[in-house]
């Protein structure tokens, strides 16, 4: 059967609310009349998701689970889930209802009015969450598109609506750790945008605590801009000023026959080179690492098992 809609939907310890999203989510793809599936990823949770989705998918045979077989995070379950949908749109969306289902029907209404291949859910209010988070995501933007490009929407997360074609580019691109919410808008589709209200995640806790958001900020900048390595560059060369400066002035020291101890001046001077050696070589190591990862061209993840199948197989996915 040709699909119209996919829904992809990457799960993580969402056993609280996976009703919750279900109940919103079916009356809204029922109402639009077209053909749909909700690809429901399991990223490796462990509080009963998938049982759930298994028993909410004997009622609704259009949800598909797609469980993979540890956690891998969710810019890489989301990337199971492209790979797997067959829809000609498709339509990533998380479960915490934060982004409303109901902008659906107004994302796929304006690709096919305006022949877009991209349209980005953009938030035009963020006031339910928190003051960190909201200045922690305006710099992370601000950052983004200072090294990325202008087209990067302040605003935009990962709800958006894609066509086939977007999606078919999305799966033959090599990367090992995606970050789409930057890599769709690099690819230059025609894009629009509809805006919504952020609501309050309905049940459970945030997927993205502190450290998962300093991780996401360090794939998308090693990802998308060498301005670390052109900032080790920089720090080096200031470096060396700095050094040549303490140099000149112990130089003239000994000249006048200033009695000067030495030690503090050698302390500073250690301990600004130690520091900025120490920041080279862990940007350098940043780089290092992906071109590592990227010659053992591992596997990005490994599926259990996939309702949409006919018979269960065992499926990897790689970048």
């Amino acid at each position: 059967m040709m699909v119209t809609l996919s829904v992809v939907t990457p799960m993580y310890n969402e056993r609280a609310a996976v009703d919750h999203f279900v109940a919103r989510l079916r009356p809204v793809l029922d109402d639009l009349k077209v053909t749909y599936e909700v690809v429901a990823v399991d990223d490796g949770s462990a509080d009963g998701t998938v049982s759930r989705l298994l028993e909410l998918r004997a009622a609704w045979p259009r949800l598909r689970v797609v469980k993979l077989r540890r956690n891998v995070g969710h810019q890489s379950a989301l990337a199971a889930g492209l790979r797997a949908a067959a829809g000609d749109y498709v339509v990533s969306i998380d479960a915490d209802l934060q982004d409303p289902p109901e902008v659906i029907g107004e994302m796929l209404a304006k690709a096919t009015a305006e022949d877009l291949d991209v349209v980005y859910g953009v938030r035009s209010d963020r006031s339910t969450d928190t003051v960190f988070k909201r200045r922690t995501a305006g710099a992370y933007y601000w950052l983004m598109r200072k090294l990325v490009g202008p087209w990067v929407s302040g605003q935009a997360g990962d709800f958006r609506l894609m066509s086939r074609s977007v999606v078919d580019t999305l799966n033959q691109l090599p990367e090992q750790r995606p970050v789409y919410r930057l890599v769709v808008p690099s690819l230059g589709f025609p894009a629009g945008e509809v805006t919504y209200v952020r609501a309050e995640r309905v049940a459970g806790e945030t997927k993205y605590p502190l450290h998962k958001m300093i991780k996401l900020s360090l794939d998308s900048v090693t990802s998308f801009s060498a301005a670390p390595l052109k900032l080790a560059t920089w720090l080096g060369l200031i470096t060396f000023v700095v050094c040549l400066g303490l140099v000149v002035s112990g130089l003239a020291a000994w000249a006048f026959g200033v009695v000067v101890p030495g030690w503090t001046s050698l302390y500073i001077a250690m301990l600004l080179l130690g520091a900025v050696q120490l920041i080279c070589l862990g940007m350098l190591g940043e780089y290092v690492g992906r071109i590592y990862a990227a010659t053992q061209n591992r596997p990005q993840y490994l599926i259990a098992f996939d309702t949409g199948a006919e018979v269960p197989v065992f499926t990897s996915g790689r970048a």
